[in-house]
């Protein structure tokens, strides 16, 4: 019997755990969203905010969606190394939809499980099913990696709280129900005490949108102005013990976002990958097909050899935080490698295309431009290497 290629890589090996989970989730890609992804002008890199809505609310009910929630929240009880594969299979599949049909930026927030009941009930369940979406307002203009020394601030009164500052790179915002905000907190009688989270419906008087930003991609970003916001007490995420600790209870999902990234990146890595052997194995080139040139199989097999180095990183590491591990220089060291990994494999299968992959609207050319945010993204690069460095002792 002839063993595939994808079956026989090191990494299957710790892939077989969910291997049903995973191939319903790529039969879901197959038949309902490449067909729909098939009829976006190929030009267009995000799909209309319409098709995203519902290709959301679709995985939901699929149980793919916030898969790695309680089902009691409408999720699927899924350990995060399941999660992992998924946001795997959806980079790997080359779908432009896919990556749509498992909870990002617009979804359900760690943050949010650290809520009341009633913020649990009123805004986490209705986000696991794909009703809401939600935007993260963190980062500020002088405060971007060093993200919890903060201008933006929440004055306590008797009413509950008074938000004023400015908020930049929120993705969503421009179509969110409700702002995720993270301010510095003054509790109104002098003192002052960390940084709290609060949940701010978009519709609240004095909080609108400010500037866009059109990044590299094609994904919109947008400026948040706070001003004299008013919410309730109920707003702080976690009630009155949620009051200064946002910065605690951040920390305890960075690890697991962490590690989602690293996946989407070993994803796109794969698929860019495919898309360099496929065109290897077809163009010729001095009367030869070009992938029998040593300088072709050079990129190539470099690329097989980072990527399955890289998916084995993230898949055991992702294994030992499900196991009770917590080892925050794992997800950065996952991370770190996958990124830096997809920036380099993607580079490479533009290389051997040329000028073709090069076009607007061919598949690389986008992964190219896509690729570039995953260094920055959920820490950059450095802080990554910080954070290893520090386990290494070097502090």
């Amino acid at each position: 019997m002839t063993v595939a290629a994808s079956d026989a890589a090191p990494s299957s090996v710790l892939e077989r755990d969910h291997l049903d989970l995973v191939r319903s989730f790529e039969t879901f890609i197959r038949r309902e969203l490449a067909p729909l992804a098939n009829d976006l002008p190929e030009t267009r890199d995000i799909p209309p905010a319409d098709l995203r809505t519902y290709v959301r609310k679709r995985s939901a009910a699929l149980g793919f969606y916030a898969g790695e929630y309680p089902e009691e929240l409408g999720g699927s009880d899924m350990p995060l190394t399941a999660v992992v594969e998924l946001h795997h299979a959806a980079g790997r599949s080359g779908c432009s939809l896919a990556p749509y049909a498992l909870g990002g930026s617009d979804g359900p927030s760690p943050l949010l499980r650290h809520g009341t009941d009633e913020q649990i009930a009123r805004y986490l369940v209705p986000l696991v099913r794909g009703e809401l979406v939600r935007c993260f307002a963190l980062t500020e203009p002088q405060a971007g990696s060093d993200a919890f020394r903060l201008a933006a601030v929440a004055t306590r009164d008797a009413d509950g709280w008074v938000l004023n500052g400015r908020k930049t790179f929120v993705s969503n915002a421009d179509r969110a129900d409700i702002a995720l905000v993270v301010t510095a907190t003054d509790l109104g009688d002098g003192r002052a005490t960390g940084s709290t989270a609060f949940v701010v419906p978009m519709d609240r008087p004095g909080l609108r949108i400010g500037q866009r930003y059109e990044g590299m991609s094609g994904e919109p970003m947008f400026e948040l102005l706070l001003d004299n916001v008013r919410i309730g007490p109920e707003a702080v995420i976690g009630g009155e013990h949620g009051i200064g600790a946002a910065t605690a209870l951040a920390i305890d999902s960075l690890s697991r976002g962490r590690l989602i990234v690293a996946a989407q990146c070993n994803g796109i890595a794969e698929h860019a990958l495919r898309l360099g052997l496929e065109y290897a194995r077809e163009r010729t080139a001095f009367g030869e097909r070009i992938g029998g040139y040593q300088h072709i199989q050079e990129h190539l097999v470099s690329s097989h050899a980072e990527v399955e180095s890289s998916k084995l990183l993230t898949l055991a590491s992702a294994r030992l935080l499900d196991s009770g591990m917590e080892a925050p220089q794992n997800a950065a060291l996952a991370k770190l490698t996958a990124s830096q990994t997809a920036l380099r494999v993607v580079d490479r299968s533009l290389q051997i295309h040329g000028a073709t992959g090069w076009v607007r609207g061919h598949p690389l050319e986008f992964l190219y431009r896509h690729v570039r945010m995953m260094t920055i993204i959920e820490g950059t690069s450095e802080v990554q290497k910080v954070i290893v460095a520090k386990s290494l002792g070097l502090y």
